[in-house]
C-alpha cells in the first residue's frame, strides 16, 4: 500500500440471510457483491446508484459497523477482516461517518458542545479543560461560533446541525470521512456551503471522503473518482471527467441522462429505463442489468461480466466490451 492510500477494499460482500419459518430453507439477500477500490488521501470517491444499489451498505462495512461476509478491507495496512477486537477498537477511530439526516443525528438533550466532547471523554484521557478547547476549536474550523457550545440541537438550522456533525466526527482526527448523502436533507442554497466546509477541512487535515449520494450534480461539484454501483456491484469505475465526460455502462448513461442541466440551449438525450430494480434476493442471471438495458444481447443474460479497462475507466459491460455501445452516444449534463 503507497503512502497516500489510506483504505484498500478486494472484493468486499455482504449478505444477509432472510428467514422464511422454521422449516423453509433461509434465503440470501447479496447487498454488496464484489466491490473492490482505493482511498487515497485528499481525494474523494463518489459512490453513486439507485435506492437498492448497495451504497448504504458499503459504508456501514467501510466504517467497521457491519463485517464484511468476504472479501477484504485494509485501513492504514491492517486488514480489517481479520483482525482481533483490540485491533479493531484502534481502528474505528481512523474511520468516521456523517449520516444523511441532520436533525436524527444529534441527541435533543445533549448540548452540542457535550456532544462534540463525547467522542474524546470515551476514547482519550484529556482533561475537561483541554476536550472543551478542542471541540471550540472544532467548531471554529466548521464555520459555528464559540457561544453555540452551550446551546440544544433545536436551536439550530439543518446546515448548522450537519456542520456539528462533520465537527462531532472528526474530533478524533480519522483519516478517512464516510459521508453518507451529508447534504440531501438540505435546501440548495446551504448545500453549496456544506461542500465548501467539507472541501477546506479535507485540505487542511489530509481526509479521504468516500462520498456516498444519489445527487450527479454534487458528485460532479466534490468527487475526483466515481465508482457507479447496481444491485451491490460496480459497473463503471473511474475518474470524474472521464465518467461525466465519456460515460459506457447504459446504466451510468441513464443516470446521467436524467440530471437536469441549467442550460435551456443544451440538447441532451433521456433515457428513460423499463422495468424496477430486481431484488437482490433473487437477481437475473448473466448481468444483473441485462432485463432494463437497451443494449442487451444474448450473452447478457448468461455471463456476468467482469470490470475491464475501457478508455481510461473500468466497465462492467459485454456491449462496451464488443463495442456495441458505441452505436448510441448519450450527451451527459
Amino acid at each position: 500500500m503507497s503512502g497516500d492510500i489510506v483504505l484498500e477494499a478486494d472484493n468486499l460482500a455482504r449478505s444477509y440471510p432472510i428467514y422464511r419459518g422454521a422449516f423453509a430453507k433461509p434465503l440470501t439477500l447479496k447487498a454488496l457483491d464484489g466491490a473492490s477500490f482505493t482511498l487515497s488521501r485528499k481525494k474523494t470517491l463518489a459512490i453513486v446508484g439507485e435506492s437498492g444499489c448497495g451504497k448504504s451498505t458499503l459504508a456501514r462495512v467501510v466504517t467497521m459497523i457491519e463485517p464484511p461476509t468476504s472479501g477484504e478491507l485494509l485501513i492504514g495496512g491492517m486488514n480489517v477482516t481479520t483482525a482481533g477486537r483490540a485491533a479493531l477498537r484502534a481502528l474505528r477511530p481512523k474511520v468516521q461517518i456523517v449520516f444523511q439526516n441532520p436533525y436524527g443525528s444529534l441527541n435533543p438533550r445533549q448540548r452540542i458542545g457535550a456532544a462534540l466532547e463525547e467522542p474524546l471523554l470515551v476514547n482519550t484521557k484529556l482533561p475537561a479543560a483541554e476536550r472543551r478547547d478542542r471541540a471550540i476549536a472544532m467548531m471554529q474550523a466548521v464555520g459555528l461560533r464559540p457561544e453555540h457550545y452551550d446551546r440544544y440541537p433545536h436551536m439550530f438550522s439543518g446546515g448548522q446541525r450537519q456542520r456539528i456533525a462533520i465537527a462531532r466526527a472528526l474530533m478524533l482526527d480519522p483519516e478517512i470521512l464516510v459521508l453518507d448523502e451529508p447534504v440531501s436533507a438540505l435546501d440548495v442554497s446551504i448545500q453549496a456551503q456544506v461542500l465548501n466546509v467539507l472541501g477546506g477541512l479535507q485540505e487542511r487535515m489530509n481526509l479521504a471522503f468516500l462520498f456516498i449520494s444519489h445527487d450527479l450534480s454534487v458528485v460532479r461539484h466534490i468527487a475526483d473518482d466515481v465508482m457507479v454501483m447496481y444491485l451491490g456491484r460496480p459497473v463503471e469505475h473511474g475518474p470524474r471527467e472521464a465518467i461525466f465526460a465519456h460515460p459506457q455502462h447504459p446504466y451510468t448513461r441513464a443516470l446521467l441522462s436524467a440530471t437536469p442541466v441549467a442550460d435551456p440551449e443544451r440538447k441532451k438525450e433521456r433515457i428513460v429505463l423499463k422495468g424496477e430494480l430486481p431484488s437482490p434476493i433473487a437477481p437475473p442471471t448473466g448481468c444483473p442489468f441485462h432485463p432494463r438495458c437497451p443494449l442487451a444481447f444474448e450473452r447478457c443474460s448468461v455471463e456476468r461480466p467482469q470490470l475491464l479497462p475501457s478508455r481510461g475507466v473500468m466497465v462492467a459491460c459485454h456491449a462496451v466490451e464488443e463495442g456495441r455501445a458505441e452505436a448510441t452516444p448519450v450527451v451527459a449534463g
